[in-house]
């Protein structure tokens, strides 16, 4: 059975959503940069183990990255996850799990990388917006592209209703993107392009405003 560890910041929705999954994996230990995120009382209650590199304990963003994997390696992961984990991590910290480790953004990447996706898809006046799952690398948010999800932008969306939206579809695709990769299934090629076999996909597009019938 694959081994998972999940990285977290605050309040670990998308952590909880991978926890309720039912899917061929151990979620081995929650790690946090923060020793007041609530996601990690959620993941003791679980019964998983819990740990934090608190980020202000270093003098440098290398030696954050350099503790953080000492501990994440203790646990022996096949798969890092970053659920809401809000630091910014170097090449070489990425490179130590090229290919094993995945990320949600709240944006139909490439648009929106970075913060306030919400309300910058708002701003520019999207009609579709949506998340993204992909594997993670140095340059941030536009690692190789797994999964993505789209929901409509209505005229009366505020920041928080379009995010409550785009939150709900991340707790479809996040789980079913650490499924595929512990069923085999989802691999990272040696030239950054995701290997995906048997996925399912529906068919037709998503139009909106919708078109006249």
């Amino acid at each position: 059975m694959k081994r998972i560890v999940i990285l977290i910041s605050g309040r670990g929705s998308n952590m909880e959503a991978l926890l309720n999954a039912e899917m061929p994996a151990r979620v081995a230990a929650v790690i946090s940069n923060d020793p007041a995120a609530k996601g990690l009382a959620t993941a003791r209650s679980r019964g998983v183990a819990s740990a934090v590199v608190e980020h202000r304990a270093f003098g440098d963003r290398a030696a954050f990255d350099a503790a953080l994997a000492d501990e994440i390696d203790r646990y022996q992961p096949d798969l890092v996850v970053l659920a809401g984990f809000m630091r910014i991590l170097t090449e070489t910290f990425v490179n130590r799990y090229r290919g094993r480790m995945l990320n949600i953004h709240p944006s139909l990447l490439p648009a929106f990388p970075g913060l306030e996706t919400h309300r910058r898809a708002l701003e520019a006046g999207a009609r579709i917006h949506g998340c993204t799952v992909h594997f993670v690398t140095a340059a941030l948010d536009h690692g190789p592209i797994v999964i993505q999800a789209a929901v409509p932008v209505l005229p009366d969306d505020t920041e928080a209703s379009l995010a409550a939206r785009v939150l709900r579809q991340e707790h479809r695709i996040y789980p079913q993107a650490v499924r595929w990769f512990c069923e085999g299934r989802l691999k990272l090629g040696p030239d950054d392009r995701v290997r995906l076999t048997e996925a399912r996909t529906p068919d037709g597009a998503l139009v909106s405003p919708p078109l006249d019938t």
